[in-house]
């Protein structure tokens, strides 16, 4: 099994669910984050007075996929956040060792 952490523009969290709903992805977790890359943030003005944001707002993605998933399911990530400016976010791939479903604590099997 892989974790994949995809961080994303907040406009494009409902592209990548539909487009993971088409290729049959079941469960995601989605939490608002801050922060900054590349873009280093962007200059702001608020009651006329310029200031720096450098933290900026993005959403993260995690999808727990059995390993035969991991590149379609990457690739779909890419494909449905991509605006091709920078600040589309990066995607992460994570070795995920073992699971449980805590209700009935039985080892999860993807």
């Amino acid at each position: 099994m892989k974790l994949i952490k995809s961080i994303v523009r907040p406009n494009k969290v409902d592209d990548i669910k539909d487009a993971l709903d088409r290729i049959h992805v079941a469960g995601m977790t989605v939490t608002e984050v801050r922060g900054h890359g590349r873009q280093k943030g962007h200059t702001a003005v608020y009651r006329g007075k310029e200031y720096n944001v450098s933290l900026l707002p993005k959403m993260q993605i995690e999808v727990v996929v059995a390993d035969e998933m991991l590149d379609a399911v990457v690739q779909t990530i890419i494909t449905a956040a991509r605006t091709g400016e920078i600040g589309d976010g990066r995607v992460f791939v994570l070795p995920v060792e073992q699971a449980y479903h805590i209700r009935s604590g039985e080892r999860d099997v993807i």
